[in-house]
């Protein structure tokens, strides 16, 4: 746990361990990291050895994913349209962990601009799954989990637009937070779908995932979306136990498409929060059928809009003789987007075109509404609910690229809480053959510490956190 390592930091050298982490880093077959930040991260673990500070996360090393921008280190979002671009300022999560301590490691690979669900779209490759390196680590944050799970870094960050941190998770068998929309400053996310992604941790234990977000979460002036009010606890209470806790199961969320040891897998974690003394009841969330098509239509939608600034003209590629503006603009991001990213972008214009804005995008606002309401009165019939992190194990590298549907359908128990704003987190519960099983624990807004406590008692019940990969 990073307690652990902070408290063998103050006995042992900081750039000592740093340089053995740069050294398993470097020859790391995962292809997790895109950028390492090795001069200022060893710069900094030795002015830590000179004079410890005292900070939540005093001389952490910490990985981030490579839509955060970071003051000085190369920010790409793992497209080739970015490339070189080296933001001048920090997000806000980063100003966060750096007035705590953390040190910087490095950058993680990530899906193309957060579009995907493999780490496969990344003009870097694939990232490999630690456990198996001829599988998927999940995306769009496979890289940051990666690296968690394959001994690189202690811990991570993530983006969250609709399963990014939490499908690496449980592909993983790590620790994966999406906080409530609003919780943590997306100040310095770049942006893919501005009203459904969240930053949010990635670690070994859910302790460590609940000091994580002591130290990013809060109120940012600087986001419009950035939720008020005084900043939350969440160490506080987390080893409480949840005598009396009522979780529901949404029926909506089990049966076909769940491969049989997943389920398994999820059910008997749900058996072990019983017996730890919380009830679980069946509940409904009727218009889940219609979540995966909503998300769709919204993220790609705000993607379109968001993704007009890149055009390599001010920062990032620039490719060879300019001529008149639209054949230049148009020439950059035909070289400079992947095909994923071109599709969402196509389809995103599409839905928003004139005669279509109505039939697609404001119908799927609507839906949207509705998944929200199925939520809203789901909780107030139980405390938490509970389901499968990804329908699926981890699946082979190259198996559904080429299959864009195949991949969607896998998001289908994640988006709908993107779409309603809840918090929900990946914990492992089991195995599936020898491929990590995630168990979703999914609260009401602002829930984190009912979230946290319960994938803390359940962590403490069960030795599957304890699981480590043997990465070669």
């Amino acid at each position: 746990m990073l307690s652990e390592l902070k408290a063998r930091l103050l006995a042992e050298s900081c750039e000592d361990y740093l340089c053995r982490l740069f050294e398993r880093i470097e020859k790391s077959s995962l292809n997790a990291f895109t950028t390492l930040a090795k001069v200022s991260a060893l710069n900094e673990a030795r002015q830590f050895d000179k004079n410890p500070c005292h900070g939540l996360l005093s001389g952490v090393p910490i990985a981030i994913k490579e839509c955060i921008s970071t003051n000085g280190i190369e920010t790409n979002c793992s497209s080739r349209i970015l490339r070189g671009y080296i933001p001048p300022y920090d997000a806000h999560v980063i100003e966060r962990l750096k007035a705590e301590g953390a040190i910087i490691v490095g950058k993680t690979n990530m899906d193309e601009f957060a579009m995907g669900t493999s780490t496969e779209t990344s003009c870097f490759g694939p990232t490999k799954n630690p456990w198996d390196q001829s599988c998927v680590p999940g995306g769009s944050s496979g890289g940051s989990a990666a690296v968690v799970a394959g001994g690189e870094a202690p811990c991570a960050l993530g983006s969250d637009t609709g399963g990014s941190v939490r499908c690496p998770a449980s592909f993983c068998g790590i620790v994966g937070l999406k906080p409530t929309y609003g919780l943590v400053s997306r100040y310095g996310l770049v942006a893919y779908a501005n009203s459904l992604e969240q930053i949010g941790p990635l670690t070994h234990t859910v302790e460590d995932t609940a000091l994580l977000m002591e130290v990013i979460s809060g109120h940012d002036g600087r986001d419009s979306t950035s939720a008020e009010g005084e900043r939350r606890s969440y160490l506080p209470g987390l080893k409480d136990g949840i005598a009396g806790l009522k979780i529901g199961i949404p029926k909506e969320y089990f049966g076909e498409g769940v491969n049989k040891d997943v389920e398994k897998a999820v059910w008997d974690g749900i058996h072990t929060l019983e017996s730890l003394g919380a009830s679980w009841q069946e509940v409904s969330l009727p218009h889940t059928r219609y979540a995966l098509a909503a998300y769709y239509v919204i993220a790609m939608s705000e993607a379109s809009s968001n993704l007009a600034r890149f055009d390599g003209l001010r920062y990032g590629s620039r490719q060879g003789e300019d001529k008149d503006w639209h054949t230049t603009f148009s020439a950059i991001r035909a070289k400079g987007f992947g095909p994923e990213v071109k599709r969402r972008i196509m389809l995103g214009t599409y839905a928003l075109s004139a005669g279509y804005y109505g039939r697609y995008y404001l119908k799927a606002l609507k839906v949207r509404t509705l998944i929200k309401e199925d939520f809203l009165r789901a909780f107030k019939e139980v405390d938490l609910l509970a389901s499968p992190t990804m329908p699926i194990p981890a699946f082979k590298i190259g198996e559904r690229i080429n299959d864009p549907l195949s991949l969607y359908m896998a998001d289908v128990f994640t988006v709908p809480i993107n779409l309603a704003g809840v918090p929900a987190i990946s914990v492992p519960c089991g195995f599936a053959g020898h491929l990590p099983v995630g168990l979703q624990l999914i609260g009401p807004h602002f829930g984190e510490a009912a979230v946290l406590k319960a994938a803390q008692a359940f962590e403490a019940a069960t030795p599957f956190h304890e699981a480590k990969p043997e990465v070669i």
